[in-house]
Parts: C-alpha cells; sequence; structure tokens
C-alpha cells in the first residue's frame, strides 16, 4: 500500500532582485516521480544542492509544487482543506532541534503537538508516555531540553512529532549537528520506530553509514533521481556513487579496493561482518 506518490514533480525557487523583483527562477526539483509503501525505512542521498531537502518539505506541504502532484495518502498537497490532515499523517523532523523545541519543559514539549490539534487532555498524557518511552527519554520527562545533549534533543524532538501519531516520519538530515554517539542513538531510535511501531520513515542524510539498513535507498542529483535501490544495489555502484560527489561506507570503499587488487569479493558489502566472511571464504 503506497502512503506517498509523488508524480512529475518540478518545483522552482523564486529569485528577487534589490529592489524585490523577479529576476528568475532556480529549479530545484526536475520531474521526480516515485512512491514510498507504508512501513518502509527508505533513504534519501545526495550532495549539498541536490535537492533532497526541497523533495523532504514536499512531503508534508511545507513547500507546494510549482508543476505534478505530491499525494499524501488520498489528499493532494496543493489541497488546502486537507492541510490539517496530511500535517497530522507526516510530521517532520528538522535538522536543528532547537527550532522545534518550544517548551521549558520535555514533557511539555512532546505534549504540544497533539494538544494542537484537538487531542482529549487524558489522552494527551497517554501519548506522551508512550511517546518519550518509545525514544528513550522517560527518564528525562521533567528536565528541561536546555540541560539535553544534542542527541537528546533531537529524541525529545522525535518523541513530539510521535505524539502526534503520524503514518510518516521525514527527518531533514536529524544527525547533522550531532557528534558520532548522537547520530547512532537517533538512528537507533528511527529504526525501532520502524520496526516496533510500524512508521514509514523517510530520512534525508548524506551520511553512507545512517542508510545501510534501510530498505530503499534513492540517490538524488541536480534535483532528478539519479539512482534506486537497495542498499547493496546502490553501493555496489562505488564510481557512479563518486560521479555524484558521494562516498560510500568506509567498509564498502576498503572492499571494493581489495577487490580492485584482485581478491574475490562480492559488490556491495556493507558490514564488517559481510567483509570479513567473504575474505575467509
Amino acid at each position: 500500500m503506497n502512503l506517498i506518490k509523488v508524480a512529475k514533480l518540478i518545483f522552482e525557487y523564486t529569485k528577487y532582485g534589490e529592489e524585490g523583483e523577479v529576476v528568475g527562477t532556480s529549479r530545484a526539483i526536475d520531474n521526480v516521480s516515485f512512491d514510498i509503501q507504508k512501513g518502509s525505512f527508505v533513504a534519501v542521498l545526495g550532495h549539498n544542492g541536490s535537492g533532497k531537502s526541497t523533495l523532504a518539505k514536499h512531503l508534508n506541504a511545507i513547500l507546494l509544487p510549482t508543476e505534478g502532484t505530491v499525494w499524501i495518502g488520498e489528499d493532494d498537497t496543493k489541497n488546502m482543506d486537507a492541510l490539517w490532515d496530511i500535517r497530522q499523517r507526516a510530521g517532520m523532523v528538522f535538522q536543528n532541534p532547537d527550532n522545534q523545541i518550544i517548551a521549558n519543559v520535555v514533557e511539555e514539549d512532546v505534549a504540544f503537538g497533539p494538544e494542537n490539534i484537538g487531542v482529549p487532555t487524558r489522552d494527551i498524557w497517554t501519548r506522551v508516555d508512550e511517546s518519550l518511552k518509545a525514544v528513550g527519554m522517560t527518564a528525562y520527562r521533567k528536565k528541561s531540553p536546555n540541560k539535553l545533549s544534542g542527541g537528546q534533543k533531537q529524541r525529545v524532538a522525535i518523541a513530539g512529532v510521535m505524539a502526534m501519531k503520524p503514518d510518516c516520519i521525514i527527518l531533514d538530515e536529524p544527525t547533522a549537528m550531532l557528534d558520532p554517539h548522537g547520530r547512532q542513538d537517533v538512528i537507533r531510535t528511527i529504526h525501532e520506530l520502524n520496526r516496533q511501531e510500524g512508521i514509514t520513515i523517510i530520512l534525508i542524510t548524506h551520511y553512507m553509514e545512517e542508510v545501510i539498513d534501510a530498505d530503499r535507498v534513492i540517490v538524488m542529483d541536480e534535483g532528478k533521481i539519479k539512482m534506486d535501490g537497495t542498499p547493496k544495489e546502490i553501493f555496489s555502484q562505488v564510481e557512479q556513487l563518486k560521479k555524484y560527489r558521494l562516498d560510500v561506507p568506509q567498509v564498502t570503499e576498503l572492499a571494493y579496493e581489495l577487490k580492485k587488487e584482485g581478491i574475490p569479493l562480492d559488490d556491495g558489502i556493507l558490514t564488517i561482518e559481510e567483509l570479513v566472511n567473504g575474505l575467509c571464504q
């Protein structure tokens, strides 16, 4: 069952002159089409300026198409009467959690979303409890967000979106401002939400190691989809990825270089365990 359908999407930013006059346009998304199935984990890769963040903002109607259509369930994002339902079905987590956290206490921040969509008070705190437990932040519910680490703040931001019970969470480079430990925490959390809660995850990132456990990887460049497949299919094409100014996971790069030196290894090795098994054979 498709949760999201994007058809022939084009988006152009308008350029303005010093006097506020329109001086031209810049195409950020160029005729993109794809479907995303409910319950899947999809990673979108691309270098800076590839259009991946612009695409993410179309998936809950922060931006609207210049041409083409984006459906969330049965709702067209251009239908303003459906905006409330779209935002409830597709939640967004941004790069900087400080842009999403507005309360002085963690549990109050998580309660903010469901309160705004009219959830009865007796149900709000049940949702807060469930969401904080799901992201491993129950022990911090009475804390000030200002006292938390970057990774902990990002998990609070995810809990705030979860409390609205979306079908899908779109994460726009959620680990870009975090240290390695914080990145691991956040990635582990969203995988658990996907597996245990059945929430569809769309992860926008440029960290290759974050996508090796995804169901599907989409590679963007110059506003277009250039590659689309499983992590193994995508990372089997090392030279192609480098053309799009992308790296591959370190273990994949090592296996690729060993294979070039004549060691018989499979393409698209993604983990140390796979590499060790390949070398032992």
